[in-house]
């Protein structure tokens, strides 16, 4: 059974229908993301799960134990947020025991998982300092702390990185998982960054328009989109607009290029799907040619754009001594898999 349900959640405000049939199982220990642009329904969905707003139709469960109606004390929640939240006037120490405080916990108690917490944020020498002496990804970290000394069932981090400077971001979302696979602690992150998901996620929830687009490992969302959203959200991808000629054989045009699928395709027009690294100037079993019209050396990665008949594809590939990036207005040969060609399905 899982540990965390939701089902068939709704949520509006006003006229505004934020969260639509929503559902998601969620095993005990796993680390799940909800990712999406602004105003698609995750930090909504966040919120039901906390007990911050309660689903106009449907149901949360915890444990096997349905939540959906208690109050947000009472479902045994941490929670961190964007903005640190820290009480301005507590120490770090008070900081991260305030939850347990007000458990009534006993004071030998609370200093002995201040302390735990503490050297878990390898914090353990700013016990005595006051939330303005931290740097903001130590404040992070307190609040992550303050959240996880109560131990509780679940987890739930509403975008906590985004006001961080990146290097710092990259360093403490692996903390943050290293910490989170410590505990086994059930968590829900919900971020509108695609690398952050990514590369944080046993699962990733893409969410557009209050619907969940999509469910599924980071490798099957980035290689298998289901929906056009998810195709064009998650990572860059290069669409191309062609025209079925050979329905058996998915032979598609391109101009006055061909392209052969090998995947029964239905007759007329198609959109394809391409990630820029998919894209071989080495060569491929089929090959594509175009004109170079920008190549970017961005150091470690050359991003190349070519017009393909009338249209421009990017092109990826790792820097390299031995080759010199090519030439604005020449012409290049470059090779694909037929494998990774993406069929795109209209919009819905």
């Amino acid at each position: 059974m899982s540990f965390l349900k939701l089902s068939h959640l709704e949520k509006s405000f006003g006229a505004s229908h934020v969260v639509r049939n929503f559902n998601l199982e969620v095993e005990r220990g796993e680390f799940i993301s909800l990712l999406g642009p602004s105003g698609c329904g995750k930090t909504t969905v966040l919120r039901m799960v906390a007990g911050f707003e309660k689903p106009d139709v449907g149901s949360i469960s915890i444990a096997g134990k349905d939540v959906t109606a208690l109050g947000v004390r009472r479902r045994d929640i941490g929670m961190v947020f964007q903005a640190y939240a820290l009480f301005p006037n507590l120490t770090v120490a008070q900081n991260v025991g305030f939850g347990l405080k007000v458990q009534g916990t006993a004071r030998s108690e609370i200093s002995a998982r201040v302390q735990e917490m503490l050297a878990l944020i390898g914090l353990p020498d700013k016990a005595d300092r006051y939330p303005y002496q931290l740097s903001g990804g130590q404040q992070q970290r307190v609040a992550l702390a303050r959240a996880l000394a109560p131990r509780p069932k679940v987890l739930l981090l509403d975008e906590p990185l985004s006001a961080l400077d990146a290097k710092i971001r990259v360093s403490l979302r692996n903390e943050i998982r290293e910490i989170q696979k410590a505990l086994g602690i059930t968590t829900i992150f919900v971020t509108h960054d695609q690398e952050e998901a990514l590369s944080l996620s046993d699962r990733v929830v893409v969410m557009h328009k209050g619907v969940a687009d999509q469910i599924g490992t980071p490798f099957e969302v980035y290689n298998a989109p289901a929906t056009r959203f998810v195709a064009g959200f998650v990572g860059t991808l290069n669409t191309l607009e062609a025209e079925v000629i050979d329905a058996a054989t998915g032979t598609v045009a391109l101009g006055a290029q061909r392209l052969v699928l090998d995947r029964p395709l239905p007759p007329g027009p198609v959109t394809l799907g391409l990630r820029p690294e998919m894209l071989h100037m080495e060569g491929g079993p089929a090959y594509l040619t175009g004109r170079v019209m920008a190549s970017d050396f961005l150091g470690s990665v050359v991003r190349v754009r070519v017009d393909v008949a009338g249209q421009i594809l990017a092109l990826d590939q790792f820097n390299s001594t031995r080759r010199a990036p090519p030439r604005v207005g020449e012409e290049l040969r470059f090779g694909l898999n037929p494998s990774d060609v993406l069929v795109i399905a209209p919009a819905g």
